[in-house]
């Protein structure tokens, strides 16, 4: 469903991601790890299409994902909606004055009837239990309210793909264990879930496949989660434990 080929991306100061090729199909659950600053944020925008590659290739579902395709209103629209990113800052993410049109304001862009808009909002309520927020001003919330609110919003447009930079980042152990069974949930239901994390604790079996990218910004190993876990000598190696 996703492959990148030999993709490049440059920040102004330096290098963030170096010849990366990847091959994901559909439904699969895969944790992206490595060190500080190795570019795992910088690849789950680019897999949302926040960034662009600057060298290299992307296909998502057999197009190609860059400037070009989406300057197309049609196609932009339709890969937004298959595809979901959840920022690791909540309120990079929170926009809207109240709960309630936060989560709506999704399935509204889509063009949806009111009746499916307010449908959706009450059943992603529902699923990460906030009801009770539902008119609450979103920069009130604590920090797990927000991250709870602004995977909501993302959950209203029914994405295939999930992509989760960082999701455990600042929130107690209760949030992320609720947190942890909703992904194992979404992933069971059929969903394509790709997560950059350092929280290996609380992950630890919620993924089937471990990316690691290493401090050259490349990728320097994909392997089966376990079996990765286990080899404490190359994890040490890479500055990940």
């Amino acid at each position: 469903m996703i492959k990148l080929t030999d993709v490049s991306y440059d920040y102004g100061e330096g290098t963030a991601l170096s010849g990366i090729s990847l091959s994901i199909a559909r439904g699969e659950s895969v944790a992206f790890i490595g060190p500080n600053g190795c570019g795992k944020s910088t690849l789950m925008k680019l897999l949302n299409g926040i960034v662009l590659p600057q060298r290299g290739n992307y296909l998502f579902d057999g197009d190609e994902v860059n400037a070009k395709t989406l300057k197309d209103p049609s196609f932009a629209k339709r890969f937004h909606q298959r595809s979901g990113f959840l920022f690791q800052n909540s309120d990079a993410q929170l926009f809207c004055p109240v709960v309630h049109d936060e989560i709506a304001f999704g399935p509204r862009q889509m063009g949806l009837s009111e009746m499916e808009v307010e449908k959706r909002v009450t059943d992603c309520l529902e699923l990460l239990g906030i009801g009770e927020l539902r008119q609450r001003v979103p920069y009130h919330l604590s920090g797990g309210e927000k991250r709870r609110v602004a995977l909501a919003a993302v959950l209203a447009l029914n994405p295939e793909v999930l992509v989760l930079d960082e999701p455990m980042s600042g929130l107690d152990p209760r949030m992320k264990n609720f947190l942890r069974e909703i992904v194992a949930a979404l992933n069971r239901s059929g969903k394509t879930i790709l997560c950059s994390t350092h929280d290996f604790a609380y992950v630890d079996g919620l993924f089937k496949t471990a990316v690691v990218i290493g401090a050259d910004h490349r990728v320097a190993r994909v392997g089966p989660w376990s079996e990765i876990m286990a080899d404490e000598d190359f994890l040490r190696a890479q500055n990940i434990i």
